[in-house]
């Protein structure tokens, strides 16, 4: 007789673990610093507004979990590297980097000026490199880590929810950054993957007119738009070590509306 394999029970916990999110004091970013501490890892929350990224560690601490406040903008290269430094000092080497930071862009391409694209590229994407090329040393030194960036499914359609082509072409940079960075950083047991939301109920989605909202909301099987939850809980799966076989993914957390 056989002898029966008995496998071991599945782990999502993070205990142990040091998480650093961008774009943390609100919304998606907040909700990803709040699940991956609920988790049980520690939370960098690093938000632009330096006062708000303390207010959004402290409701973290609230409820128990290890968290620190840091302020950087972090489309400053050097700034990032000094809040990525400041993390580790506090709560230890990042072993999970959540690149949520973002901003939105919309209307047409010909009323975009060259200052507006700039800035949507140096938030939206450039904050992405110089992110992950902070944290990346410690993760290749440790043989471990978790690169998770926040795309968007207009990186994929070219826009049109409440993008345009800039916020798109920025959204679709990222896809192919985190796909290139998957094979750099496979040997080193470290994953890249990304979460691409469609409509998602923050601040940033509020300005968007009924009928706009009514006919987004028609193109998905769900019928409704997403909560800042619902991507904080694909980004604690890519987090955890049971998505150790997962890299180089765009996973589409969109109430199915790039079933197509």
């Amino acid at each position: 007789m056989s002898t029966p394999v008995v496998h071991a029970a599945l782990n999502f916990t993070l205990t142990g673990r040091t998480a650093l999110v961008t774009g943390a004091a609100r919304g998606i970013g907040h909700a990803i610093a709040m699940a991956l501490g609920q988790a049980g890892a520690r939370v960098g929350v690093c938000d632009l507004d330096a006062e708000a990224a303390e207010a959004a560690a402290a409701r973290l601490r609230e409820v128990g979990i290890e968290a620190v406040g840091v302020g950087a903008d972090v489309a400053d290269e050097a700034q990032v590297q000094a809040m990525v430094g400041q993390v580790q000092a506090m709560l230890g080497g990042v072993d999970i980097l959540v690149n949520n930071a973002g901003i939105v862009s919309t209307g047409p391409l010909l009323e975009v000026t060259t200052a507006e694209w700039n800035r949507v590229m140096a938030i939206d994407l450039n904050s992405v490199f110089f992110c992950a090329k902070a944290v990346l040393p410690g993760m290749m030194a440790r043989q471990s880590g978790r690169i998770i960036n926040i795309a968007s499914v207009a990186g994929k359609r070219g826009g049109g929810l409440l993008g345009n082509s800039c916020y798109a072409a920025a959204k679709g940079a990222v896809i192919a950054l985190t796909k290139g960075l998957a094979r750099e950083a496979g040997p080193y047991a470290i994953t890249v993957n990304a979460v691409s939301p469609a409509l998602t109920d923050t601040e940033m989605t509020s300005a968007l007119a009924p009928q706009a909202r009514a006919e987004v909301l028609a193109q998905m099987p769900l019928g409704r738009a997403g909560t800042p939850r619902d991507i904080a809980a694909a980004v604690c799966f890519l987090a955890s070590r049971e998505a150790g076989f997962v890299t180089g993914e765009i996973m589409d957390v969109d109430g199915g509306f790039m079933r197509d």
